[in-house]
């Protein structure tokens, strides 16, 4: 299954559209979004793309409670599981343990894909390019034997993106 990832967009809901049109491009089935929504545009966006969807509230997002029954919003951290993996949703990194087979989250406005313990530990970066002049978004491909990571940058000033591939053989738990 192949699962677009977002976080940190703040106001920059066109920067979104892009990525969320260029991940279901890629063949995204579902998108978890890893906080700091801040516009319920944002909301719509996930509901319109087709596709399944989870959201955490972010940091910036308490007002999004007023919207809450309308999407599929989740309070931190947050398990379910997809494609036979347990998952944990966050947006502030507080809740780093391998309770899970991944652990996501945002915040930082940083990239970073690290498997330890069996346990992939992702944040997809920011999509509002608020610390550095690209805007980012990932891909999870989680198969029964590995989750496939793509990282995607697009520099502001285009509609490109460029893209970084981790691979990562699962153990068995």
């Amino acid at each position: 299954m192949k699962i677009g990832l977002l976080s940190d967009n703040h106001k920059k809901t066109s920067y979104a559209r892009l990525a969320i049109d260029h991940l279901v491009g890629e063949g995204a089935e579902f998108f978890i979004h890893c906080g700091d929504i801040v516009k319920e545009e944002m909301l719509q966006q996930l509901k319109n793309s087709g596709r399944r969807y989870i959201a955490v509230y972010g940091n910036n997002d308490a007002h999004l409670v007023e919207v809450h029954n309308r999407y599929n919003l989740v309070q931190e951290p947050h398990y379910f599981k997809l494609a036979g993996t347990k998952f944990k949703l966050m947006h502030l990194p507080f809740y780093m343990s391998a309770d899970a087979d991944v652990v996501l989250f945002g915040h930082t406005h940083t990239f970073e894909c690290d498997f330890k313990n069996a346990t992939l530990y992702l944040n997809p970066g920011e999509v509002c390019a608020r610390s550095k002049p690209v805007s980012e978004c990932a891909m999870l491909e989680v198969t029964p034997g590995s989750f496939l990571v793509t990282h995607y940058t697009r520099p502001v000033d285009t509609t490109r993106f460029d893209a970084r591939h981790f691979a990562f053989e699962r153990e068995s738990r």
